[in-house]
């Protein structure tokens, strides 16, 4: 039986988070070239909005919720993120991945900003078939906001719950959690306090590693581990080789 691997692939990764939706082209074809050459695992992929999503959301003011002045910014919001897991797609296809897209838009809703209902056998279905279902931040409705945006993290963090994972690897542009400019190996409820961790420059409506370090923990307390490494390191974590990343596990140290 194969390995079922979830990999979040960060949206600063993908995109030029200083642009507007400007998708990385070269580093999705080398992303894809890595996933299509380890045809013994079973992935489940998620990536982040980066430029495509989080400007949008930001000038249509959803994370702030919905009202009748901002109703265009689900369209506008969702069409962003559509392009770039579009793009995505495209490129795993193009290098013999059989992958399709599934949006959180047509499958998920939110209560107060946290995901509440998540429509996932379709993707579990997907696994079973061998097919690589590929998931995103997007906007989504909420039961008390109107709308709100559910990003990438939060799905990294609610999959496990619901479809088996063997393993969940973050690829971001960060070797991993940094302390004083080194990466800090393991984390965990206990050591999270002593890190302090920067906001990002660029745009990101959902908390950028604080927030990513905070669905990773929600994980941990349920005895599921995680890890955060470069992008460079993609094949070395599918590999089960040495990473140079950040673990985020349950267990005290």
């Amino acid at each position: 039986m194969k390995e079922t691997v979830l990999i979040k692939l960060g949206g600063s990764v993908i995109t030029d988070k200083s642009g507007d939706c400007t998708v990385n082209t070269e580093t999705l074809e080398q992303i894809s070239r890595v996933i299509s050459s380890h045809s013994g695992i079973q992935f489940i992929i998620v990536h982040g909005a980066g430029s495509c999503g989080h400007p949008e959301a930001k000038r249509h003011h959803l994370d702030m919720g919905l009202d009748s002045n901002n109703r265009s910014g689900i369209f506008i919001t969702h069409r962003a993120v559509l392009k770039l897991n579009t793009a995505v797609v495209n490129a795993l296809r193009a290098n013999g991945v059989e992958a399709v897209g599934i949006h959180p838009l047509d499958a998920c809703t939110a209560k107060n900003g946290r995901l509440e209902s998540f429509s996932h056998q379709p993707v579990e279905m997907l696994v079973h078939q061998g097919i690589v279902p590929v998931l995103h931040g997007d906007v989504v409705m909420d039961s008390v906001r109107g709308a709100c945006i559910v990003s990438g993290d939060q799905l990294v963090s609610a999959i496990p719950k619901r479809i088996h994972v063997d393993r969940i690897g973050l690829a971001t542009d960060v070797a991993g959690v940094l302390k004083d400019g080194d990466v800090v190996p393991l984390i965990n409820r206990d050591t999270v306090a002593d890190i302090e961790i920067g906001e990002s420059d660029n745009t990101d409506v959902t908390g950028g590693m604080i927030g990513k370090l905070m669905e990773l923990l929600r994980l941990s307390d349920e005895g599921t581990e995680s890890t955060i490494f470069h992008l460079s390191r993609l094949e070395d974590f599918l590999d089960g080789r040495e990473h140079g990343g950040t673990m985020v596990t349950g267990n005290r140290v």
